[in-house]
This record gives C-alpha cells, structure tokens and sequence, in this order.
C-alpha cells in the first residue's frame, strides 16, 4: 500500500478517485505541529533553535498518521505547493521518520489526474529553502508577539496582540481614518456646456482650459466672472483628434485581484477563501463525483501554463471565433515583488462552463467560479476596440473640451454585457465632456450653445477601506503574501481593533490607542516600509539568495535594541493623597487605574472612573462606600474591606424593555463581553447585543437599537428581515 498525505481534507476524496486501490489518502487538516502557545520556545542565542510541538487538537491525527506510514510500502507528501505547505511536508518527516532528502515530496498546482500522476512520476527532496523562509516568517513573528504584545498589555489593556503584518495593516486603517478626520473639503465647480451642430443631438462639453492653463473655478465669483466672458462668445471647433483605441482584457486572477472582485459579489473575505478552497478542493457534479473545478487559489502571479493558453485558443475559436483569438497568446507581467510560484488562479476545464455546473455549486460558489472562468477566458481573447474622436471647443481663450467612443470591435467584452446596450454617461462623465457619441465636426465649425450647467462640489475625502480596498493595498505595498491576506484581516475584527459598518472597515478605540502606542514607541518595526522588506528577504530566502539565520540576527538585535527601551507611565498631574506624589496610569486585566508613582513605599490606588467619587456610608459599618470593578463589571464596596464584605451592584439603566417595559441593564458576561438585559430577568428573557431604543422602524414598526460609531450614533432596526439603517450625527441631525 502506498501512502499519500495531504493538508486539506476537502480533496481527499477529489484525488482518492484518480489514484486507485492501491494508494491510501489521509489528510493532516493543516499543521500538526507548531511552536507552543505558552511559551517563547525561541533561542536566539543558540542559532535560533526552536523547540516544536505537536498540536494539542493533532495528537489523534498524528497517531494515526503514524499507524499508517508504519505500514505504508511507500510514502509522498502531498501537501499544499507554498512554503507553508513545504513546512507542514519537513515537520511530517521528523514526525514519522522519513528522510527530507529522499525523493517523497510530491506537488500539483491542479487537482486532475495527469497533475497528480506528473506529481507521482517526478516526486523531490524537501525545498529546504522554502522550510527556511517559513520558519524565518514564524520565529520573527513570535519574536515580536512575545517581545511587544506584554509591553502593549500593560500600557494599554489586557489580552493585546500586536503583530508584524496585522499591526501594520491595522496602521493602515487607523491612518486612514485620521486623514478622513482630519480632512478638509475645498471648494470647486464644474461648468459643462451643451451644444449641437446643427440637427445633432445635444452633447456635452466641459471646461478644462483658460488660455491653454488648466483651469478649475474655486467660488461663485469666479464662475460668473466665466459667463459673463462666454455668454457673448461663439463655440469654436479648435482642436479634433480622432484614433482607434484598443482596451485590452485584465490579466487572469491572483488572490488578491480574484478577493477584490469577489468581495462585490459575496459578501465577506472569510466566506471567499471558504469559495475558492472548495472550488479548488473538488464539488460533487452528479455521476462524476467530487471534480476540482480551478486552479490552485494562493498566487500572486498571473502567468499562465503554455498547455492552458493552447486549451483557450482552441476554445475561443471553436465558439466565438478566429477573430476572437489573438494572434500570438496574450501574455501578463508579473509584479516585481511577486514569487511568481505558481500560475494564475484559473479553471481546470473551459468545457466545464459555469451555467453546465450551476446546478451542482452553491449560489455563493457559482459567482465565484463564473468570474473565476470569464476572467481568464477573456485574459486569452482580443482587445475591444472603438474610433476615439477628442475635440477642444473654444471661446474668447476659455477652452471646453469633449469626448466620444464608438465601438468598432467587442473584442473581450463579447463575454459581458457591457457593449449590448450603451452605458450613459454619469454625472461625473458629464462633468469631464464624456458623451456616447459626438457628431461630425471639422475644425472651425460653429456650434450652437443650448445652455451651461454649474455645480457647486466640495472635494472628497479618501474611502474608508473594505476589506476589497485593504487587500489591494496590502498587496500595491508588499505587506503580506497571498495566504495571509484573509487571516490577517479576519484577525483584526476578531480581536476588535476593527469594526465593519456596510462595507466599511472602522478602527475601534481599542485598535486607535495600540496603533498610537505602537508607532510612538516602535515605529521603526511596525512600518509599511519595513514590512515590505522584510517580506522580500523572505522571498530571498527561499530563493536561496540570502542566508535565514543572518536575517534573524539582524532583526533580533533590532528588536532587542527597541524593546531594551524604558516606556515610562503615563503621567496625570493628579497627586497622591497618601505621600503627595503624582498618580500615573496603570493596567491589570480590570481595566485601567491610577496608582502612586511612588510604589511600592506607597500603594495607593484609584479607580479611573471616577477617582474622587464618594458614594456614601456603609449601611453595615458606617465606613465609606467605594466604588471598584471586577471582570464583570463595577460594584460598590465598603472600604473597610476585608473586615466588612458588604456590596452592592451598580445598575446602569440605558433604555425600556421592548417586551415588558422594564429597565435594560447594562450586563457584561463571562466572557467580558457588553450586553443588555431586561432587570426583570428571569421572568422576562431579554437581551440585545446593542441598546434597545423605543423609537419605531419606519419601515416596519419593530424596535431601533442603537450602537456607537465613530462618535455617532447608528440606528438599525432590530427585525433582521429588515434593511433600515440610519447614522445620527452628534447633532442630532440624521444622514
């Protein structure tokens, strides 16, 4: 019996079915084993020795795996073609003994059986350089998690995280959302012209120059100064330009571009990568059993296999025909900072059409595929061209310019149906003299003017990143790969240093004060720059281009020189009223406190919320009552503690009961996370993860509740069969 480990479970039956009865598949479900959770397990003063573990949730699997190489003739590793996968095939060798210089390792970039039996005929020893690059990755990582996370937890509050590529693509998300703050909007306006020539239909025309100097009004003034220079002037052709241009198809999907299109379509980053694994993996299509339907989905590249391009042509010219088929196969440039590993993300089969499997796949998985197979179907077709005619209209010096484009040949967007029905131009297209189609002019000729549009615009600030918008900057910056993409950004919400409203991606406070605490004291390390290279040193390394234990040194004696530094508290210029020194800011895993900066001659400690409050008399002993908090929230205490136990809850009344009327209670539950709970609990059983308010729905008379938002406060109806939301600003005033 010859023995084939896999990673993901999800192909195994995919692959089973092209192997035989004479292979066994098993799967390891990912890592089976890993640097351990409580412990640093990194020597840097020995080489960087790690000290591996088996998983606590793999021990089964790895016993099994190990019943089963005993008695296994033969053994291939047939994990995942990247460095993880590399990884995971090296760890299996210590594991269960095997040699990583024997020739076990096998790999396929498609789950087809001539992929798998090419894998099987030319099976390798372990990539040690692509071993290397991934433990560089994971022992820096841990480096900083473990180097900078304490520091965070005690400055900040318990249980914070900072890591080498989240914090950094968290710093992008907060920086953009300070510059959306900070922004402000600057007048101008646009001045379109509609004209014809003689029975034309009317077209646009917009200005753009004065005196051959671009030119953009900035106020009223200015506009009517304009008018009253053009309203006795005649529109002169000036300037005509006409050409034939060509628009080319976008090069097949990597994960990034096939994440940002898709992300339109399904919804979430997590649900894509859920899509795109099982498209990869195999679906079930009726009497054929469980078929891969696309290519392997972690690249960056968009290279594309000899054998696919043939396969394209073929069927290009077979159904749409040979002048859909470019005369040489079209070909993509790779980015510069890309491993170029593998090929673009592309399906198997273009027999396999999405419509012939649409009855097989989930509506999610259809989408998914259909852009996937049109995508790189078009990347392999001719370019649309269209006459492109440019005209520049004067009038006493103040030039308006227009544009038309006519389709001559679909090209590509023969796959769309973009060219069945003509778009019409937007309000932004008029604005820029876009127009479907002009009539003929020739230079000199007079047009005649109907009348001019002004608009009064203010420019905008920057769009707050989706997660569409965040991979493809992470991508334009080199922060990440591709594999880390949807982790990274899925880790950020977990954590709550993002929140997501619509589309949108809001910093938390939480995730503002780590990213301000992280840039004042270690902004050298947690830099879109520094990130950036350290990735491509990575990629260097698995190129065996440099030496991986040179690079960890190097980055250890930066981040030990960083961490050697002395983060004073926060001081507040309040003063002890023990031994007179100032009260700076402290954390423990309560929340954050005041405390003597005099400690430990002086323990004197105050709550934050309010440290000078006094509640009252303990009606037990007459001592003072303080206020204190634990994990589940404030209480109030007799200060005569521990002599006198007495306490007593606080109440924090937000809002009425929808069902009984009742007060709602701010509650906070075992895990610390904020509820609301009627007070008349247990006799009524609500509860709401956000405030219930006793306004109506609008829409369909159910309850509002209401949650904070970037200092607003966002109404959303409680029915989740209803899609009323609205966003009230500070002022009351409703957007």
């Amino acid at each position: 019996m010859k023995l084939v480990i896999i990673e993901g479970l999800g192909k195994k039956d995919t692959i089973k079915k092209y192997l035989g009865d004479d292979y066994e598949v098993v799967a390891t479900k990912g890592h089976v084993r890993d640097l351990p959770q409580k412990s640093l397990a990194v020597n840097p003063k020995n080489n960087f020795e790690v000290q591996y573990e088996i998983m606590p949730d793999k021990k089964d699997i790895v016993k099994m795996l190990k019943e089963k190489s005993s008695k296994a003739d033969s053994i291939y590793l047939a994990t995942d073609p990247d460095r993880e996968g590399e990884a995971i095939s090296w760890h299996l060798c210590s594991i269960l003994d095997l040699n990583p210089n024997d020739p076990i390792r096998i790999q396929f970039n498609e789950i087809t059986k001539n992929a798998i039996t090419k894998g099987l005929e030319n099976p390798r020893a372990i990539d040690l350089n692509l071993v290397n690059a991934q433990q560089t990755r994971r022992i820096i990582d841990r480096l900083v998690g473990y180097g900078v996370s304490p520091k965070a937890c005690r400055q900040i509050s318990p249980n914070l995280s900072a890591g080498r590529v989240q914090s950094v693509a968290l710093r992008l998300v907060v920086d953009r959302e300070k510059e959306i703050r900070n922004f402000v909007p600057q007048e101008f306006w646009t001045m379109v012209a509609s004209l014809t020539k003689g029975n034309s239909d009317v077209f646009k025309a917009s200005l753009a120059k004065y005196k051959n100097k671009k030119i953009v009004p900035a106020s009223k003034e200015e506009v009517d100064e304009i008018l009253s220079k053009v309203s006795d002037g005649k529109y002169i052709v000036k300037n005509i330009k006409k050409s034939l241009s060509k628009q080319s198809p976008s090069a097949p999907y990597t994960t990034s571009t096939m994440q940002q299109d898709a992300l339109a379509k399904i919804g979430s980053l997590k649900q894509v990568s859920k899509c795109a694994q099982e498209l990869y993996e195999g679906v079930t299509l009726g009497s054929e059993g469980k078929v891969a339907l696309i290519t392997y989905i972690r690249t960056d590249s968009v290279r594309v296999a000899p054998e696919a391009q043939a396969m394209a042509r073929e069927y290009i010219s077979r159904v749409y025909g040979d002048k859909y088929v470019p005369k040489t196969p079209n070909m993509y440039k790779t980015k510069g900072s890309a491993q170029d590993a593998h090929e673009a993300i592309r399906p198997i089969s273009l027999e396999r059409t999405p419509e012939k499997v649409k009855e097989f796949l989930s509506s999610d998985n259809y989408k998914l595929y259909k852009l996937i197979y049109n995508r790189f179907l078009a990347s392999q077709m001719t370019p649309a061209t269209f006459d492109s005619v440019a005209v520049e209209i004067d009038n006493n010096d103040y030039t308006f310019k227009c544009t038309g484009k006519t389709p001559v040949f679909d090209g590509y967007t023969v796959l769309s149906q973009t060219t069945k029905k003509a778009k019409q131009p937007s309000e932004d297209d008029e604005a820029e003299g876009v127009n479907n189609k002009l009539p003929e002019m020739n230079e000199g000729d007079e047009l005649t003017f109907k009348e001019m549009a002004t608009n009064q615009k203010f420019t905008k600030p920057p769009s707050r990143y989706t997660e569409a918008s965040l991979v493809k900057e992470m991508e334009e910056k080199g922060i990440g790969r591709p594999a880390t993409y949807t982790p990274t950004i899925t880790l950020l919400a977990a954590r709550k240093y993002v929140d997501k409203e619509a589309k949108y991606l809001f910093p938390t406070e939480l995730g503002e004060k780590l990213t301000d605490f992280l840039v004042k004291n270690y902004e050298g390390l947690f830099n879109v720059k520094f990130t950036a290279d350290m990735e491509n040193k990575l990629d260097q390394i698995a190129n065996n281009e440099i030496d991986f234990l040179a690079v960890m040194k190097k980055f250890n004696d930066y981040l030990e020189k960083l961490l050697g530094q002395y983060l004073p508290p926060e001081k507040t210029g309040i003063m002890c009223e023990k031994c007179g020194h100032e009260m700076v800011k402290r954390v423990s895993k309560y929340g954050e406190f005041l405390a003597c900066s005099n400690y430990p001659q002086c323990k004197h400690i105050l709550n934050t919320n309010n440290p000078e409050e006094h509640i009252g008399q303990c009606p037990q002993c007459g001592s003072e009552l303080v206020k204190k908090v634990s994990k589940y929230g404030e209480f109030i205490a007799c200060s005569n503690y521990p002599t006198c136990k007495y306490i007593q809850g606080v109440d924090n009344v937000v809002g009425k009961c929808p069902q009984c009327g009742g007060d709602v209670l701010e509650r906070k539950s075992r895990t610390g996370k904020i509820f609301y709970g009627c007070k008349n609990f247990p006799k009524c059983q609500f509860s709401s993860w956000e405030i219930p308010l006793e306004t109506k729905c609008p829409k369909c008379d159910s309850y509002l509740t209401t949650k904070e938002i970037n200092g607003n406060q966002r109404h959303k109806c409680s029915n989740p069969q209803c899609d009323f939301t609205e966003i009230v600003k500070k002022d009351s005033e409703n957007v």
